[in-house]
């Protein structure tokens, strides 16, 4: 058993080493799908991440910020959404994946050779980045402001689906009429992770409609 997951470790980070080479490789304007494509493991990578926004769909999408967002993450996996993470969490995720770009992490000199070929942003290039994300980040709730978040069935729904893939969201965040395209795209993430991952609850099981309750009933007015 311990022989299999080993080379299973090792299968995945030669499969991923190959196909950031092609990324790195790749020509400054490509599309996302075009630089996997150069690649014979595109479909592995896109597994890492649910399938993110369009670059247009971004907030202040000509925004140098947003640009790096676009240019530098998805040389490894889909494009994040900047709500997916709270503006603190942020921090910690870009300087542990800044540090990957540069061949560094917990793997050593093996890291090295899986970033071979991607790019990494400039100094100037990764304050812009963490700007936006700060800017435009998650705002997690406050439990305190939402009483029913633990006393009713639909906070409880809410609370129990949401937790397993970010913080909270602030209700007041959409109003009643956004939010039921939100929850339908959180939806279709987690059958995605479902699928791809198996460590998620089985999508079948959310009470959706006691989870819109709770966000329609704090929404924000306008």
């Amino acid at each position: 058993m311990i022989l299999h997951r080993c080379y299973l470790y090792f299968t995945v980070l030669l499969l991923v080493s190959s196909q950031a080479t092609a990324i790195g490789q790749a020509k400054d304007g490509d599309t996302t799908a075009n630089k996997w494509e150069q690649g014979p493991h595109g479909l592995m990578l896109r597994r890492i991440l649910p399938p993110g926004p369009d670059p247009k769909e971004l907030p202040e999408p000509d925004s140098a910020g947003a640009r790096a967002l676009t240019r530098y993450c998805v040389q490894c996996h889909n494009l994040p959404s900047p709500y997916m993470h709270t503006p603190e969490r942020w921090r910690v995720v870009v300087e542990r994946m800044n540090r990957r770009t540069q061949g560094e992490g917990n793997m050593g000199i093996l890291m090295k050779e899986l970033m071979e070929g991607v790019q990494t942003p400039s100094q100037h290039e990764l304050d812009s980045l963490l700007a936006y994300l700060g800017k435009h980040g998650q705002k997690a709730i406050d439990p305190g402001q939402y009483p029913d978040l633990k006393t009713t069935v639909a906070g409880q729904s809410y609370s129990e689906a949401c937790i397993q893939c970010h913080e909270l969201p602030d209700p007041k965040r959409h109003t009643a009429k956004e939010w039921p395209l939100v929850v339908e795209r959180m939806q279709k993430n987690m059958a995605w992770v479902g699928v791809i991952k198996g460590n998620v609850r089985n999508p079948h099981e959310l009470k959706v409609q006691d989870i819109l309750d709770f966000l329609e009933r704090h929404s924000r007015t306008n």
